[in-house]
């Protein structure tokens, strides 16, 4: 880090990555504990960092200085932590996607392309029967919390602070403008976990799963509303006013895998998902411009729906109701 054009490189990529209400010298001050003055000093090369400094800015901006510097490398940086009951606790996990979108949001201009396994998580949290049922499914079968172990799922014993937390999630996601590729099949994820619990006896009520699924397909009505007009809306307020936008394609040959690609002004990050829930992010310009070349091969081949493609639309969801239907009809017949 001695040659003063190379600290400067290091400097403006991370001045690049920096939401544009922060102050490059403040936060490079703050993180290094040392003066404004000793902080422009660095930025403009007048004086070299040291292998300490580097560490702790590449760590908290999450640079891998293979990529910056083009350093011969076939590896990729990932950042991301694993949710379990103990060290990094499920509300916590909420917290950081409810700081990575406030993240997103804090740039001018803020874009994102999600390619759906399953419906997106945003969307659930329209509705609190929905949200608390997968707040505890992921619990109690995937993160298997102690508390929940002999648990049974109950929607009016399930409320509580994880819902406000879900609720902020969802106003921050209205804001990004955002394309999701979908298929039919992406629906078949919450209705197997639905029809799990089912088999199993863990619902307190057949009513409970009537509410679930009604729930269920209240969401799909809302989707397909956003995509009718290409704009993001909340439940409770008209879709009128500036608005993110929103773009939905269905794409019948193949399932995603939960992938989001953002656009930050002129960087791209992806998150990966993988364990159920858990995500890892790389801000790497090899990999994100590799994604986002993916993300733009699959639209190729794919059916726009919002907007336009009225026909294609229905069809659509139409055929997710019936999957939904088809499930629903038998709650009845559930006893504990």
């Amino acid at each position: 880090m001695d040659q003063p054009d190379v600290q400067q490189v290091f400097f403006q990529h991370i001045k690049q990555n920096l939401p544009a209400h922060l102050s490059l010298v403040d936060e490079i001050a703050e993180l290094l504990n040392i003066s404004n003055d000793s902080a422009y000093r660095r930025i403009r090369g007048e004086k070299a960092l040291s292998f300490d400094e580097v560490r702790t800015l590449c760590s908290y901006f999450k640079i891998s200085l293979d990529q910056l510097f083009h350093l011969a490398s076939d590896s990729v940086i990932f950042t991301g932590r694993l949710a379990d009951s103990n060290n990094y606790s499920f509300e916590m996990w909420l917290k950081y996607i409810l700081g990575q979108l406030q993240y997103m949001n804090s740039f001018d201009r803020c874009e994102a392309m999600y390619m759906t396994k399953d419906v997106p998580i945003f969307h659930l949290f329209n509705f609190h029967e929905l949200a608390a049922f997968k707040y505890f499914f992921w619990m109690k079968t995937i993160l298997q919390y102690p508390l929940f172990g002999k648990s049974i799922f109950a929607l009016d014993e399930f409320m509580g602070p994880l819902h406000q937390i879900g609720r902020k999630i969802l106003e921050e996601y209205n804001k990004i403008s955002s394309q999701e590729i979908w298929n039919v099949e992406s629906i078949n994820t919450t209705i197997s976990q639905i029809e799990y619990y089912r088999d199993t006896k863990a619902f307190a009520s057949a009513k409970d799963i009537q509410d679930l699924y009604e729930s269920l397909e209240k969401t799909i009505d809302h989707i397909e509303k956003q995509a009718e007009i290409g704009l993001k809306f909340p439940l409770d307020a008209p879709p009128a006013g500036k608005r993110a936008g929103y773009k939905m394609y269905v794409n019948e040959f193949i399932l995603g895998d939960n992938t989001v690609l953002a656009t930050l002004n002129d960087t791209r990050m992806v998150w990966l998902n993988h364990s159920v829930l858990n995500t890892i992010m790389t801000k790497d310009t090899s990999f994100t411009a590799y994604t986002y070349q993916h993300f733009q091969n699959i639209i190729r081949k794919s059916t726009l729906i919002s907007d336009v493609g009225e026909k294609e639309r229905s069809k659509f969801f139409n055929a997710i109701r019936e999957k939904i239907y088809e499930k629903k009809k038998n709650a009845n017949h559930y006893s504990v």
